[in-house]
């Protein structure tokens, strides 16, 4: 590895500059705000169909449906019909449709995980997603890890057995439910990071709700049972407002700063979804389900640390 090269001399400062240098930590604490709006956003949309799939009586078909073709609505009703070539327009089709099913198993496993798990059990399971990421980047990517990282990434795992504590006492069905989900966001995940070197974020945005808006449709139909108040059709009609707003709100968040600084405030969730759960639900997390976050949540941040600490590396050789 070379030495690290001599610092060019630095240019004179100007008003340009010195506005540019300002603003720079303005945009950095903008894009952290909206990234704790977008993960509070996603602790709605999670608390709203845990509460339509245990409260209200609607099957899970309507409400993973009605999740999908509300955001879509309101997709098209934001950008107007006219906008659909440019929303539909990709170089990777494949990819976008495979993805957009990926993202649908992930939402329907998730709500199914909802029926019979508390909100804090599922925000820990899903801490395991920049995990498994890292993890399936190799073989899929080409992005292999060290044992440093290996390491981080077994810990976290462990996390989830002390959240989980298999062997203490009968382990609920459910949890394989959010283990599904959290694999089906992985592969999620990582073809986005593929397809932001191809297509409009946007037009990405409108293609992971195709899946779930067709395929879901005649199983939704089949099943139907009409909501029987006011506020649930309101309910129903937010699971398409915390989804859309909330990635929106995401998208534009990574614009003013890099994942590098925003990823950990995505931990936030545990506090968001352990909030609404005890407001809506009264449920609070026990000891080792907060064990258990700690060390996936301990795991996750030395795992960017490391990703840190390799790309600056790579940058002075």
């Amino acid at each position: 590895m070379r030495g690290r090269p001599t610092a060019p001399a630095k240019p004179p400062l100007t008003e340009g500059s010195a506005t540019a240098s300002a603003a720079a930590p303005q945009r950095t604490l903008l894009a952290i705000g909206l990234m704790c709006i977008a993960v509070g956003l996603f602790s709605c949309l999670d608390a709203t169909a845990k509460y339509l799939a245990t409260k209200s009586g609607l099957p899970i078909a309507q409400v993973v449906w009605l999740r999908f073709i509300s955001q879509m609505v309101l997709m098209i009703a934001v950008f107007g019909p006219i906008a659909l070539p440019r929303l539909l327009r990709t170089q990777r089709l494949w990819h976008q449709i495979g993805r957009s099913f990926l993202m649908l198993a992930s939402t329907l496993f998730n709500f199914l995980a909802l029926q019979h798990l508390r909100l804090d059990q599922t925000s820990t399971f899903f801490f395991l997603v920049p995990l498994t990421v890292a993890l399936l980047a190799g073989p899929i990517l080409g992005e292999w890890v060290g044992w440093r990282r290996m390491v981080a990434i077994l810990v976290g795992f462990g996390g989830i057995l002390i959240a989980v504590r298999p062997g203490f006492e009968a382990v609920h069905f459910a949890f394989a439910f959010s283990l599904m989900s959290v694999l089906g966001y992985a592969g999620f995940a990582l073809i986005t990071r593929y397809l932001a070197q191809f297509d409009d974020p946007v037009a990405t945005l409108f293609y992971s709700l195709i899946a779930g808006s067709l395929v879901m449709a005649p199983i939704a139909i089949s099943v139907w049972e009409w909501p029987s108040d006011t506020t649930v059709w309101l309910l129903l009609a937010l699971l398409g407002f915390w989804g859309g707003i909330g990635h929106y709100i995401f998208i534009i968040a990574h614009r003013f700063a890099p994942a590098s600084t925003l990823s950990p405030f995505i931990y936030l969730s545990l506090l968001s979804h352990t909030a609404l759960g005890y407001a809506v639900f009264g449920d609070l997390p026990d000891i080792w389900t907060l064990a258990g976050a700690a060390v996936v949540i301990g795991s996750g941040l030395y795992l960017l640390h490391r990703e840190r600490v390799t790309r600056s590396e790579a940058a002075r050789d």
